[in-house]
């Protein structure tokens, strides 16, 4: 019975309470109508765009909050980072909660908290690591690339441990 208990133990202490994310298999969890070969690309530019200069609060009017580029966000890998469509909240919904009118696909998905906005284009979660985006942006122009560069920019800065929070 001791000994039972005591690899019990040794086995929650070693696998931890959800995995240690460093040890995940490198890659996406790929909801999108896009291949996988098309988010590395996205992925990729978001790296080097972090490698390059990082603007801490571009959700924020002012004041910018520019910093040099990391270079370490060219080393940094998703690790089983889940990317999926929502379904954008409806027009009815979003003028009831925040009187702002568009018409069906609003382009916007209601954001959780921690985020400072209630609805928006798209959103990022970190533990689990996700990017969130609204459903009718997948095949628009070339929004979905731009849209989810963004989001793979925080996933980078939360890693590389700079505050996300204005982003």
């Amino acid at each position: 019975m001791y000994l039972r208990l005591r690899l019990a133990l040794l086995t929650m202490v070693l696998l931890g309470c959800g995995g240690d994310p460093a040890i995940l298999p490198v890659g996406f969890v790929n909801q999108t109508q896009h291949s996988d070969a098309d988010l590395w690309t996205i992925w990729r530019a978001a790296q080097q765009s972090v490698a390059t200069e990082i603007d801490l609060n571009p959700v924020q009017e002012s004041p910018p909050l520019m910093l040099p580029g990391d270079s370490r966000a060219l080393t940094i890998q998703p690790r089983q980072l889940t990317v999926s469509p929502e379904p954008d909240v409806s027009a009815q919904l979003l003028f009831e909660e925040t009187g702002m009118r568009r018409n069906p696909p609003t382009g916007l998905i209601a954001c959780p908290q921690p985020c400072d906005v209630r609805f928006a284009p798209a959103y990022s979660l970190y533990q689990p690591p996700s990017v969130n985006y609204a459903a009718s942006w997948e095949f628009v122009g070339n929004n979905f690339s731009t849209i989810l560069q963004y989001e793979f920019e925080n996933q980078i800065l939360y890693t590389l441990g700079y505050d996300v929070g204005w982003r």
